[in-house]
């Protein structure tokens, strides 16, 4: 401990903040570590569970370790902050929350935000200057594809896009085009891409970048893991630098949160973070507690929902009134989307698009007769769920769009939960003998 008054009492949290993540010679599984990791009762009471700490603002020691504190929080001193400042910077449950997010991937940092969006329009802002080009494949969630076409548009950002499963020679191409336009700010993608499911071969975009840019300074590759991560995904391990996600989804898991995060090294996070100081999108206390608790439990559901979701795409795959099934478990061997997953991914999820013989009509008298899989957006959560993309979270998308990147009228997005696998399959055959 260092014998600086103004770095005791940074020192000694960060201290009781991290803790040792093996036993011996055994490294601890994410799982196990989630039930206590960054968390010491001691400094709450004895408290089993960390406390939701309502504050806005928090006293310092010292003057010097104000100042310390906001050097870090600043950037005028490198590191980031090493003491609780203010409730736009940082606060105990967030933090907490962010050691733990961290651990899912094997990565130094994460930083949480009151959103997915929220998450993914920081990293852009931390990122992309006026006149810049953003490549990214296609398609991606309409609200990404609004944030980069008509809000960063606006200030001089264009993009192009690659399909989804394209090849590295067909990514090199697109990189090159784009050299050509602007300074490339990100590389960003979103795999499984939604709704679609289609993978992106986050190795042939890595090795695509070094082809086209060689060294120096590269563009970061960012990706939307949240379709399959953390537990089935892990595409740092692949060469993405960033990986975002929509904690409302598997890792909330409950449909009762809105959040997002980031997660990759301190050093491609430093500046997300401190755009995150500025602009004020941090995560609430109450919402990183919430997460906090749902983490206890996230290989439990997303192993359960998995294993159902193998049931009910089995069901549906043979059912008269289905044309197709969307389920990156039915990729045909030898394909170069099945090569993508046999390379990226441990699991198939549990969101899947289900291609429905006919068009809107049909569609929607399926949705409309469900009786335990709810008609909602969003996913990942207890409860299943099924929406209608191009009339719904894709309606902005223009029409001539949407056909081109495969979100037709006919398709369903379904998100299974939790229940009982056999009963799910009931209520799939009953609504689907109204289609």
């Amino acid at each position: 401990m260092s014998e600086d008054p103004s770095d005791t009492a940074g020192d000694t949290r960060r201290t009781m903040h991290h803790q040792a993540r093996s036993i011996g010679n055994r490294k601890l599984k994410p799982s196990t570590m989630m039930m206590g990791h960054g968390y010491d009762p001691r400094l709450s009471e004895g408290a089993l569970k960390p406390p939701i700490f309502l504050t806005s603002t928090f006293v310092f020691e010292t003057a010097a370790d104000g100042k310390r504190f906001f050097e870090g929080i600043t950037g005028v001193r490198p590191g980031g902050a090493e003491g609780l400042v203010y409730g736009r910077f940082n606060g105990p449950d967030q933090e907490i929350l962010e050691d733990r997010l961290a651990l899912w991937e094997d990565a130094e940092e994460a930083l949480t935000f009151s959103s997915g969006m929220s998450a993914i329009a920081t990293t852009f802002l931390a990122l992309v200057q006026p006149g810049d080009v953003i490549v990214h494949s296609a398609p991606l969630y309409a609200a990404t594809e609004t944030l980069i076409g008509r809000i960063l548009g606006k200030f001089g950002v264009t993009w192009l896009d690659f399909p989804a499963g394209a090849t590295q020679t067909e990514i090199e191409a697109v990189l090159e085009r784009a050299r050509q336009t602007g300074r490339i700010a990100a590389i960003y993608l979103e795999s499984p891409a939604n709704p679609t499911n289609a993978l992106v071969d986050v190795e042939a975009v890595h090795a695509a970048r070094a082809a086209v840019l060689g060294g120096g300074a590269l563009p970061p590759i960012v990706i939307d893991n949240t379709f399959l991560g953390p537990l089935w995904a892990q595409p740092l391990n692949q060469g993405a630098d960033v990986t975002l996600y929509s904690l409302t989804k598997y890792v909330g898991g409950h449909s009762d949160l809105v959040a997002g995060a980031c997660i990759g090294s301190k050093a491609m996070l430093t500046p997300i973070r401190m755009m995150r100081n500025t602009i004020g999108t941090i995560t609430d206390p109450h919402t990183a507690w919430m997460l906090m608790r749902s983490l206890e439990t996230l290989e439990l559901r997303m192993s359960r929902a998995g294993e159902n979701a193998a049931k009910v795409c089995a069901f549906l795959r043979d059912h008269p009134r289905i044309e197709r099934v969307g389920y990156l478990g039915f990729l045909e061997p030898g394909s170069r989307q099945a090569d993508i997953y046999a390379r990226h991914c441990s699991g198939a999820g549990s969101t899947f698009s289900v291609i429905v013989k006919g068009g809107e009509a049909e569609a929607f008298r399926l949705l409309d007769n469900l009786k335990l899989v709810k008609l909602a957006v969003s996913l990942g959560g207890t409860e299943s769920l099924a929406s209608h993309p191009a009339a719904m979270t894709h309606l902005s998308v223009p029409a001539a769009r949407k056909q081109e990147l495969g979100i037709t009228d006919n398709l369903v997005r379904v998100s299974i939960g939790v229940e009982d696998a056999g009963d799910l399959i009931a209520d799939f055959d009953q609504a689907l003998s109204f289609v």
